[in-house]
């Protein structure tokens, strides 16, 4: 009797979960039906209410450029130019992990927020508000808020997703910086003017109901493929937590961190050194081909060759190179299961933006004596932050690379290393920005942070192959001692 209990009590909590699950989503439902009708009939007390609200933000926001600088911003993280290439960076993470079926659900889950959003503000039909100091706009109806619907739908079921690779401990915490972004998203959406409060509401309701349905078909696929159904707290997929866990078999990143931290400080002061003795040099030298170098580029100007070096010279500017460092990362921690290339590349960015503002600032060069395509630029000419920004990033990914990657492929990265700080400096002097002794300053900031970095961190020290960190990891899970492999 007991042994028919304990074989049924798999099922009848499964029984349970479902009803539990199923009532909450049909709560959910509901209040999105409720709130739909009482929109879609023009409730008056409603009306008032999202009328009331729209304003009084809108006139608190509108009083500062400031304020509505950094709302924009925020409201970035729940737009589609954000939540796209979030969630394909995160499906491609999981297919590396050899994790299928969560990547299948992120795809699926996507997909159809993308469907509900403009459906519904189809059907519906709403119109945007109208407010006094407009600072914001947006295309199509108000009702649901897509930015709304979407933030909770993609960083609902990141959680969900990766919920397993948390310690029990952080789990609240990592939870709760998924609702603060969820709700700072709504929030600035009222505050801009472009939505009502009902219109945010409704795609938070829209979004837990869409999340919790997919996560319960989820589950139903789970026990059809003969798997236990887990509590939604441990995650959709809890025997996936080793595999998720960025670094499980990786010691320590940076042994005597205090050491290693002073050790990059003073190259640092020595590297500013250099580029202030140069930039001193130049400006007391004036060579002449400086300017000449720009001048002779400027008679090649044509609106098409504009365009083009606006678009290379794109390529090296600070949102680029934040875009390229952030797809990096991740990838590189999916494929090699090491903190270490990773903090190595944070530190080369960090050390060049720094040392690029701080040298700038003290060597205050003029820029070249022709027209300038991109008008007056807050800092000076010497050195070049594009051009050395270009160079360490790509510089960095080639050094981690072509130590951790055996396919001929690899080659691929020195020879950006190379190509992308060519374009990028030729535009920059073509669009009467920077001189040559600049794109020099560019390559003595780069050649000497990068050598103060590989001595201290050491990036390539314990470098292996994605193979060789999936085994070693896979050995870290099961409790063996892993090879370090040199």
């Amino acid at each position: 009797m007991t042994d028919n209990r304990t074989g049924w009590a798999p099922v009848r909590h499964f029984a349970e979960r479902s009803v539990l699950g199923l009532a909450a989503v049909t709560a959910v439902g509901l209040a999105f039906g409720t709130l739909l009708l009482l929109v879609r009939f023009h409730w008056q007390p409603l009306l008032d209410l999202d009328r009331s609200v729209t304003d009084g933000l809108n006139r608190w926001a509108s009083g500062s450029e400031t304020i509505v600088a950094v709302l924009q911003q925020i409201s970035s993280f729940g737009g589609r130019g954000t939540l796209i290439p979030l969630v394909a960076l995160v499906v491609v993470m999981l297919l590396i992990r050899r994790r299928p079926r969560p990547a299948l659900y992120l795809v699926v889950t996507g997909l159809g927020a993308l469907i509900l959003d403009p459906s519904l503000k189809a059907l519906i039909g709403r119109l945007r508000p109208v407010v006094e100091v407009p600072v914001a706009s947006a295309p199509g109806n108000s009702f649901p808020s897509g930015h709304s619907l979407g933030s909770m739908v993609v960083y609902g079921m990141i959680v969900l997703v990766f919920l397993p690779a948390m310690r029990r401990r952080w789990r609240p915490w990592f939870i709760g910086l998924a609702a603060l972004i969820v709700a700072a998203v709504g929030f600035t959406r009222v505050a801009l003017g472009v939505h009502f409060l009902s219109d945010v509401i409704g795609g938070w309701l829209l979004g837990v109901a869409w999340i919790s349905v997919t996560a319960y078909a989820f589950r139903i696929w789970r026990r059809e493929a003969g798997r236990p159904v887990p509590s939604l707290t441990d995650g959709l997929e809890p025997e996936a937590g080793p595999d998720l866990r960025p670094a499980p078999a990786e010691g320590a990143v940076l042994p005597h961190p205090w050491a290693k931290g002073a050790e990059i400080l003073v190259g640092w002061v020595f590297v500013f050194g250099l580029l202030y003795l140069l930039g001193y040099s130049v400006n007391r030298w004036e060579p002449s081909f400086d300017d000449g170098v720009p001048r002779w580029l400027q008679t090649f100007r044509t609106p098409g060759l504009d365009h083009l070096s606006w678009l290379a010279s794109k390529a090296g500017d600070t949102h680029a190179i934040l875009i390229i460092s952030l797809i990096f990362c991740p990838l590189a921690l999916a494929l090699w299961r090491q903190w270490r290339p990773v903090l190595f590349l944070a530190l080369t960015m960090v050390g060049e933006l720094t040392l690029f503002l701080c040298a700038a600032a003290s060597v205050g060069r003029e820029r070249p004596s022709v027209e300038q395509l991109d008008g007056q630029m807050p800092t000076s000419s010497f050195p070049s932050g594009h051009i050395a920004a270009t160079m360490c990033l790509w510089a960095a990914i080639a050094i981690i690379v072509m130590a951790r990657v055996r396919q001929p492929w690899r080659w691929i990265f020195p020879a950006l290393a190379v190509i992308m700080p060519f374009i990028v400096a030729l535009s920059r002097m073509y669009r009467g920005m920077h001189h040559p002794t600049d794109v020099l300053g560019a390559t003595l900031l780069t050649a000497a942070w990068l050598t103060v970095l590989w001595f201290t961190v050491r990036p390539n020290a314990h470098a292996e192959t994605a193979s060789e960190a999936a085994e070693e990891a896979e050995e870290a899970t099961h409790g063996r001692s892993p090879a370090v492999v040199g």
